[in-house]
């Protein structure tokens, strides 16, 4: 049981620096595949180092004598081997969140980057059915939302639509929605904003909200502020 666990623990972290070193080789970006390979390595040799520890102590816990006293001790022992199996878990979970961030960082760096977001707080004026998001007359971005989504989003959830690179200067970006708005119609409407892009990366947040004075939804970007 726990050698299996270690073997899948041992498969999973190789599979995290190796799905990100292929990707970068085949897109052409060997830099970034070194950079990737060089901290992800490091950090799989660690974890190796650690389940290699555990599996020998596992070994000899599985050699030791039969009498109850050894039978206590053994069971303590696995134990506690279970609990530091789940902390290399945690810790190879981590490896492929760290791997994620960086890839990010690499393909995105603060200077180009865009990231948009979509938010929703509604539920009698509007029901969205789908985004379409586009940066200087191109769209970049497109979704269709189920019930369950919609659910979620109107739970407080955040959805990042887009990250993508753009460069210094203005950039037209504009939203199109579509769902069912008042009276139960077909409802489509857009949003519109300027982003003046900088060397710092930029966010923005897609709005869409009832308006109670009104009684219809409202689109609207609201800029985040980043360091």
């Amino acid at each position: 049981m726990l050698s299996a666990k270690l073997s899948t623990l041992v498969s999973y972290s190789t599979h995290c620096v190796s799905r990100c070193v292929t990707r970068y080789a085949k897109r052409a970006f060997p830099a970034l595949a070194l950079k990737v390979l060089a901290k992800g390595a490091g950090r799989l040799f660690a974890l190796l180092l650690v389940i290699g520890s555990l599996a020998s102590i596992g070994s000899l816990n599985a050699q030791d004598g039969d009498s109850a006293q050894d039978s206590e001790s053994s069971a303590a022992s696995d134990a506690e081997l279970s609990q530091q199996v789940e902390s290399v878990k945690r810790s190879a979970l981590e490896l492929n969140r760290d791997l994620l961030i960086l890839e990010e960082e690499l393909l995105f760096p603060s200077n180009t980057r865009l990231n948009v977001f979509l938010s929703m707080d509604v539920g009698y004026y509007f029901r969205l059915d789908s985004v379409k998001l586009s940066v200087d007359g191109k769209v970049v971005a497109s979704h269709l939302y189920t019930d369950r989504q919609n659910y979620a989003l109107n739970r407080g959830g955040v959805q990042r639509l887009y990250v993508g690179n753009i460069k210094q200067g203005d950039h037209e970006i504009t939203a199109v929605f579509t769902g069912i708005g008042p009276n139960k119609r077909e409802y489509k409407r857009g949003a519109t904003t300027i982003v003046n892009k900088d060397r710092s990366a930029r966010a923005l947040e897609l709005q869409i909200r009832d308006a109670e004075d009104k009684q219809q939804p409202t689109f609207t970007f609201t800029e985040w502020e980043t360091e």
